[in-house]
């Protein structure tokens, strides 16, 4: 089987499309890791800290779409090549410049929405070159790329003690750049990369009720996984008293359950199918997330709360996207945009309630709530779909994958 997945694709460009994706992660939550830096230096309260969380979050949301459309006419190597341009840019800019006030700190996190735009690229970029019954784990190895968070997590808040949080952006820049040489000699788009169509076909796919389910499962998983990905070393500082450091290494275990598990996530789809995998990871999500809201006293007990969810939270990513290449091969691109787009507004919900349930609540109770509230509407969806799609599009006599 290992021997047919390798012969059925391209190596180099899955390896590529894994490097871009990680080292994009990596920089695109790094406001996070640096929250506690960053605050004590501009005092900021709890309330701005989620929303400097939020915002590289949400614009890599909302740039997702047009990222889609550019794989679609541009083809996905080159669309990442720019991408990957315009991030080095403002990590030169930060680091140059600096970022004195608040405000700076917000175009920053915009502009570092470009780098988690890069999964509308990096996903296309490995899914057209493999066949159906390989598409949750090919899927899930470019998707593990979502590992670059651990990086920011476990690199970050100690290099911000020996350099400054200002030097992170410079030393940022050598990986950055050595991955966009060696993304533009390995990465290439595959033959069966579709003819382009006019820009108003994208927009069907909006009508159709698949792509808004879609849409939501997705918000879900990856919203959960991104937002604590950005959060958590805040949180363990703010709840626990753990100092930035530690505060990441407990992040950096939490954020590399999820990461390690996608891949694991979109095998399992592959093998007993995406729908009963996803229904399995809403319930364990729903009840990570009530537990957590509850704010244990140990610390040691939040920690294997919190990876017990990061898991089922990757899990559920890899399955998703086992099953979306099956109900929309030839709009890939622009779906990996509009889902991947939801995806980071479910990280922007969860970053942003966490800030504000803090600052005006005086506990995260219920920003954990509301989205363990989410995971259980997701379970009842998945519930609700689950007959007519596998009944319809995802029939023996339609496609050879497990649905």
């Amino acid at each position: 089987m290992q021997k047919e997945f390798f012969r059925n694709g391209h190596w180099p460009t899955l390896l590529a499309a894994f490097l871009y994706f990680d080292m994009s992660f990596m920089v695109w939550v790094m406001l996070g890791p640096l929250g506690v830096h960053i605050s004590r230096d501009l005092g900021l309260d709890a309330a701005q800290k989620g929303m400097m969380v939020a915002i590289p979050i949400l614009a890599g949301a909302l740039l997702r779409w047009p990222m889609g459309l550019m794989v679609d006419h541009l083809g996905p190597r080159r669309t990442g090549q720019i991408g990957q341009v315009v991030v080095i840019g403002a990590l030169a800019w930060a680091w140059l410049a600096g970022l004195p006030s608040l405000g700076a700190v917000h175009v920053m996190g915009v502009l570092l929405g470009v780098a988690g735009a890069s999964f509308a690229v990096a996903l296309p970029l490995a899914s057209r070159w493999y066949p159906p019954h390989y598409q949750g784990i090919a899927l899930g190895i470019a998707g593990a790329g979502n590992s670059g968070t651990v990086f920011a997590a476990l690199f970050a808040p100690k290099l911000a003690d020996m350099v400054g949080w200002n030097g992170v952006f410079g030393l940022a820049l050598i990986p950055l750049t050595a991955t966009l040489l060696a993304y533009s000699l390995l990465a290439k788009d595959s033959p069966d990369q579709p003819t382009p169509q006019p820009l108003s076909r994208y927009f069907t796919v909006l009508r159709d009720v698949d792509t808004w389910w879609f849409m939501f499962f997705y918000m879900v998983t990856f919203g959960g996984f991104v937002g604590l990905a950005g959060s958590l070393v805040m949180f363990f500082h703010d709840q626990y008293g753990l100092v930035p450091s530690v505060a990441g290494y407990f992040t950096a275990v939490c954020v590399f359950a999820g990461s390690l598990f996608r891949p694991v996530g979109g095998w399992l789809a592959d093998r007993i199918g995406g729908i009963r995998s996803l229904q399995g990871m809403y319930l364990v999500i729903t009840t990570s997330m009530v537990s957590i809201s509850f704010l244990p006293t140990s610390r040691w007990v939040a920690l294997a709360v919190f990876f017990v969810g990061m898991m089922a939270l990757g899990m559920g990513n890899g399955a998703v996207f086992q099953l979306v290449p099956q109900r929309f091969r030839k709009e890939i691109g622009v779906m990996t945009g509009l889902v991947g787009m939801a995806g980071g507004f479910g990280g922007f919900v969860l970053a942003s309630s966490l800030g504000f349930a803090k600052q005006y609540t005086g506990s995260f109770q219920i920003g954990f709530l509301i989205f363990g509230g989410l995971a259980a509407v997701a379970f009842v969806g998945m519930a609700a779909v689950r007959t007519r799609w596998r009944t319809t599009w995802g029939s023996p006599t339609v496609t050879t994958a497990r649905v």
